[in-house]
């Protein structure tokens, strides 16, 4: 059992954490981030991206958990023609989790720790609250080895939480890098590890919302946790070394590299969206004059499964004109018409393909 207890922030060696390598790291970080940023704003209507970005983000960041689910379960979902299964429900969960913490931090530009626990309440369906009761243990998955056991006392875990948000939102504790502090901020909160349930989906939905306090990122759509997917075995081993024998280099260019990694495969999904969208709009101008308007792209590109419904509401038209715009848009192949029950629905497939070509 390791005897490490996270003590208050900032670090007694903060100003050190920015090593040479840490530094040729951040240079590269930064670069591709802001190439990320500027894409974003290159899609004038936002919900495009926030509608299919943030439940990807959801996705993977709930198979970190174990959580697993499918593209086709949660587009399903959200046409409401199927149940809730167990692991859509979370995907789901997350989804309005980020979203309404990344409301409330777009206004304030800080994380305060009520927006930590509201968001960890929308997780867990609960409100529960900071750990009260003794007797949380970090295990090994495989060995059922306890590798590392949290601070205990309820008066700790407050203690500790109140500085880690008093260190997110003031800058006079320390100039180092926001990037550098976003790597400090995720370690010290999956180490306080403050709630019974929900504790590493929270810590990667307030690693987003702190880039966006940052401004740094003006949409929660960086998919870190695709890279921790793929890197889980790192990612625990890099927690857990900074704990045992100190080493922050390591974990910092883990994260940096995370960051790296996917602002360049989401800026690349978004230029293919672009891409995609604008093909479209000048197919749909040549192909369906009449029925061409940018709400209906919006709606196309927002919803990658869509229905009636959705287009009567975007659209502001009825259920007839709906159903014509639809059967249309299947005629001349831009979508394709599926059946569920006594209910349609409609698939941009090739929307869908790029989404799941990224998650390969």
């Amino acid at each position: 059992m390791k005897l490490f207890q996270p003590s208050n922030l900032p670090l007694p060696h903060e100003e050190q954490l920015e090593t040479r390598n840490v530094l040729k790291k951040l240079a590269v970080a930064h670069r591709h981030l802001a190439e990320l940023k500027g894409v974003v704003r290159s899609i004038p209507n936002e919900a495009i991206l926030i509608s299919t970005l943030t439940l990807q983000e959801a996705k993977d960041s709930s198979e970190v958990e174990n959580i697993v689910t499918t593209h086709d379960e949660l587009f399903k979902n959200d046409l409401a023609i199927t149940a809730y299964s167990p692991a859509t429900k979370e995907v789901k969960s997350y989804v309005r989790a980020l979203n309404c913490g990344f409301d409330t931090v777009r206004k304030t530009e800080l994380l305060r720790l009520q927006d930590i626990l509201e968001i960890q309440q929308t997780l867990e369906e609960n409100r529960a609250g900071l750990r009260k009761l003794p007797g949380t243990e970090l295990k090994n998955m495989s060995t059922g080895e306890v590798v590392y056991t949290p601070p205990q006392s309820p008066e700790d875990v407050a203690s500790l939480m109140a500085n880690l948000v008093v260190y997110m939102n003031d800058h006079d504790l320390s100039d180092n890098d926001p990037l550098v502090k976003m790597a400090v901020i995720h370690f010290q909160f999956e180490s306080i590890h403050p709630f019974y349930d929900g504790n590493g989906r929270t810590g990667r939905i307030i690693n987003i919302l702190y880039l966006v306090a940052q401004q740094l990122l003006d949409l929660p759509v960086l998919y870190l946790s695709r890279y921790i997917i793929r890197n889980k075995a790192e990612y625990y081993e890099r927690l857990q070394a900074v704990r045992d024998d100190q080493e922050w280099e390591a974990w910092i260019l883990f994260m940096l590299k995370a960051v790296e990694e996917t602002s360049k495969e989401t800026t690349n999904l978004i230029e293919q969206i672009k891409k995609l969208m604008q093909k479209v709009k000048h197919r749909l101008r040549d192909d369906l004059p009449k029925i061409y308007s940018q709400d209906l792209l919006n709606n196309m590109f927002c919803h990658p499964y869509t229905k009636i419904e959705f287009l009567e509401r975007d659209l502001d038209v009825g259920r007839l004109t709906a159903t014509k715009y639809l059967d249309q848009l299947c005629e001349k192949g831009f979508l394709i018409k599926q059946k569920m029950g006594r209910s349609n629905y409609y698939i941009n497939e090739p929307l869908v393909k790029l989404i799941m070509d990224i998650s390969r």
